[in-house]
């Protein structure tokens, strides 16, 4: 049986990742912690397992990894205190708030030798593998153009959590926490990281951070990316749109076509797409050692999207 501990319910997808943990067979949430130790307590109580202090956690030799989902400006220290533990690391994005913080996490993971994923759901997704694979490819020629969109209505609609607009524990708003799907699945798409983010973002909903936001990202062979997020959209669509010098794809949600020289340059409907993968999570905790773990999910391209991000709030800070 492998054990794991949470650390942290900060994050709303804190209690979707422990109950991913507990369906899997041999896997099993046994201890949890939070920085609230009544919502700890009675968040331990509803899995049935133990609340203990990260002390405690990280000095039982029976728990091979953990889930940081606490504060995203507490995530360099936990990570680090737990690569040092000798444990695995799972962590919710982003990885840091500085690129000095990531490199620190970095470094330990690797004098560690940990077993460490991020959190980038959308690579598992059937839809974003096959627009991916058409860019990555040259399905479509060279890409010269990528638009992602990720939104939803977590501030209009009133359900996300108070502390998503905290700018200190969360370093920003909707680009940071949202948009961080258009950030590193665009950073994919190109394969490489931009040399220049200029962003416009705005606040509707009076909350103190951005909640409706774009950033455009120049890559250094001309290649342009625009990362959209909203925390004030109602239903938008996921979407991606690729363009390059030989031939465009649109994906809505997990639906796509394309267009290019294996469709006659025309536009056709995916049937057929990639079967959906295990979650990120799901992978890293059936996982049994640091090469296990792809490279879309790795120490590099987590540090990666703290970069860019430090790139598209620079002229806000």
């Amino acid at each position: 049986m492998k054990n794991f501990a949470m650390l942290g319910k900060w994050h709303v997808h804190a209690p979707g990742y422990a109950r991913e943990i507990n369906a899997l067979e041999d896997c099993q949430v046994t201890k949890v912690w939070d920085a609230d130790e009544a919502q700890g307590k009675a968040w331990a109580e509803e899995l049935g397992c133990a609340y203990a202090s990260i002390e405690e956690i990280l000095a039982d030799s029976t728990i091979e990894g953990v889930v940081i989902c606490n504060a995203t400006n507490e995530h360099t220290n936990l990570i680090i205190r737990a690569c040092e533990a000798g444990k695995a690391v799972f962590t919710e994005k982003v990885l840091a708030l500085t690129s000095e913080e990531a490199a620190k996490v970095k470094e330990a993971v690797l004098k560690n030798n940990t077993r460490f994923a991020i959190s980038y759901p959308h690579f598992s997704e059937p839809g974003t593998q096959f627009s991916l694979a058409a860019a990555l490819e040259g399905k479509l020629g060279q890409i010269n153009y990528a638009r992602v969109r990720k939104a939803h209505n977590g501030a209009t609609g009133n359900w996300l959590p108070p502390h998503f607009y905290d700018p200190v524990a969360c370093g920003g708003g909707a680009m940071i926490d949202l948009g961080a799907h258009p950030m590193y699945l665009l950073c994919a798409i190109m394969n490489d990281t931009p040399v220049e983010v200029q962003s416009a973002f705005t606040e509707m909903t009076g909350h103190g951070v951005e909640d409706n936001a774009v950033s455009l990202l120049r890559f250094k062979n001309g290649a342009i990316g625009v990362s959209e997020t909203s925390f004030v959209s109602c239903k938008y669509p996921f979407t991606i749109e690729l363009g390059g010098t030989e031939g465009s794809l649109l994906q809505r949600n997990q639906e796509v076509s394309y267009a290019c020289a294996e469709t006659d340059y025309n536009w056709v409907n995916v049937e057929k797409l990639p079967d959906r993968l295990p979650s990120p999570i799901v992978q890293w905790a059936l996982a049994d050692q640091a090469e296990d773990i792809p490279e879309i999910f790795g120490i590099d391209v987590a540090l990666r999207l703290t970069k860019v991000m430090e790139m598209a709030y620079a002229q806000y800070k």
